[in-house]
C-alpha cells in the first residue's frame, strides 16, 4: 500500500513555537512525533516553505524553524523554476481565491496540485484548511484541466488513532 504524501505548509512548523496557542502547539508536536518521525506518511515541504521561512524577520525564530525541518529530516521537494506552478498560482490570485498578500498560500496549493500531493496540512483556516477554500480550489483546478486537488486539512484530521 502506498503511503499518503503530505505537504506541510509553513504554519505547521510555526506552531512548534506558538506559546500563545498551547493546544495547537501540543497537537503539532504530537503529530510530528507520531507521524513525521516514524515515517507513517510521506511528509515534505517545498522550496516555497523554505523561502517563506527565510523571509521571517525574527532571526531566532527563522533559525528554529529551519532547525525543525532538519531535526525531523523533512524531505524538501524542489520547486525549480516551474511555469506551471507559477501560472496556477496566478490563476488562484486572479480568481480571488487567495488575496495577493498571501501569495505563498496560493503557491503551496499550486505546488501540491501540479505534483499530485494527496494532502496539504495547515493550521491556516482562513486561506487553506477549510472546506470552502478546498471547493474553490477544486473548481478552479477542474476549470483548468487538473483532475485532482489536494485535501486541505489540519493535523487533527490526519491523526490515525482518533
Amino acid at each position: 500500500m502506498n503511503k499518503f504524501k503530505i505537504y506541510l505548509d509553513t504554519s505547521i512548523i510555526n506552531f512548534f513555537f506558538a506559546d500563545d496557542a498551547p493546544e495547537k502547539k501540543e497537537i503539532t508536536i504530537d503529530y510530528f512525533d507520531k507521524y513525521v518521525a516514524t515515517n507513517f506518511y510521506t511528509h515534505g515541504v517545498s522550496g516555497f516553505v523554505i523561502e517563506e521561512i527565510k523571509n521571517t524577520k525574527n532571526i531566532e525564530l527563522r533559525e528554529n524553524l529551519l532547525r525543525k525541518i532538519e531535526e525531523y529530516d523533512l524531505e524538501i521537494w524542489p520547486n525549480e523554476p516551474n511555469n506551471e506552478i507559477v501560472s496556477l498560482d496566478l490563476e488562484y490570485l486572479k480568481g480571488k481565491i487567495i488575496p495577493e498578500k498571501s501569495m505563498y498560500d496560493a503557491l503551496h496549493i499550486a505546488f501540491c496540485t501540479v505534483n499530485k500531493i494527496d494532502y496539504l496540512l495547515s493550521w491556516n483556516y482562513r486561506h487553506l484548511s477549510n472546506i470552502n477554500k478546498e471547493r474553490a480550489f477544486s473548481s478552479k483546478n477542474l476549470d483548468l484541466g487538473y483532475l485532482t486537488t489536494p485535501r486541505l486539512i489540519n493535523p487533527l484530521e490526519a491523526f490515525n488513532d482518533y
